[in-house]
């Protein structure tokens, strides 16, 4: 019985080990409205699902705010579940929610860009599957059914990159498409927040933002953001969407992949102000 009980401490001991290296996540949350939640040390953030739709219906990506260190979404999860607990992300537990998408491209998303028009995707993801996992870096794929794109026939499979110790996620978008090229535009929603600052990168391959929390409907915040999306041999980088949106631009063949990376910061974490922020984006 006593080996029984040294074996069982053991394997416990192994397990809390595990847990103590885990550094990425993601998965769907079919609990809180069929949300998929991804995760680092350092950042943390989601796609909506199919029971958001309308509310909103929206490729966007929503940033989760949050200090370097411990996973949290699955406990902010968990205690926003609870009854009459359903603010509990949107209030500062170490980080929150504070970021608001609607209808955009939010913190990094992509759609076809096509005479002058963001065409956004008739659903939110409708399906999706992990690729990879480890404890320190972890792929996904959502998958958006077709949709009329400006008259072009269009579907996307959305892989995505987690990396710990980064405050960058990959993105590697597969388009289907019935027409010989596509532009696509990979961007930043532009809250019309004071003491927003703007990198100055067009023509080159990033654009980033510094801006004040844009949702603070909950409680207040006085922290500062950083979002950034970067597009490695962008054909531009501009201000599309009647100023919403800074974004990057890259025409693509049938069957080609595009690469690009987004990313997000916390001032209250270790990246304290613009130039730093922008520095790093344009490292990638």
């Amino acid at each position: 019985m006593k080996k029984y009980l040294i074996v069982a401490l053991a394997l416990l001991a192994v397990g809390c080990a595990r847990n103590k290296e885990q550094k990425v996540m993601a998965r769907e949350v079919p609990e809180r409205a069929d949300d998929f939640v991804f995760e680092n040390n350092l950042i943390a953030g989601r796609f909506y699902g199919k029971a958001l739709e309308g509310n909103p219906t929206s490729p966007g990506i929503d940033i989760w705010v949050k200090l370097p260190g411990a996973l949290v979404a699955d406990e902010w999860y968990a205690e926003a579940v609870k009854p009459g607990n359903g603010n509990y992300y949107h209030k500062d537990h170490g980080g929150k929610d504070c970021y608001k998408v609607a209808v955009s491209l939010g913190g990094g998303a992509s759609v076809p860009y096509i005479d002058g028009t963001l065409c956004y995707p008739a659903t939110n993801y409708r399906s999706s599957s992990i690729v990879k996992s480890s404890p320190t870096e972890i792929s996904f794929v959502l998958h958006y059914p077709e949709w009329q794109a400006g008259g072009v026939t269009v579907s996307l499979d959305k892989k995505v990159t987690v990396y710990a110790d980064s405050y960058f996620c990959k993105v590697e978008d597969s388009y289907s498409f019935d027409a010989d090229s596509l532009t696509i535009a990979a961007g930043i929603f532009r809250h019309n927040e004071a003491g927003t600052i703007e990198s100055e990168a067009y023509g080159a391959d990033y654009y980033a933002i510094w801006e004040k929390a844009s949702d603070q409907s909950v409680e207040p915040e006085d922290g500062m953001l950083g979002v950034a999306v970067v597009m490695p041999e962008a054909d531009c980088v501009t201000i599309v969407d009647g100023g919403r949106h800074g974004a990057c631009l890259k025409k693509i063949a049938k069957g080609e992949t595009l690469e690009y990376w987004f990313g997000s910061c916390w001032s209250k974490g270790d990246i304290a102000g613009a130039s730093v922020w922008f520095e790093l984006a344009a490292g990638i």
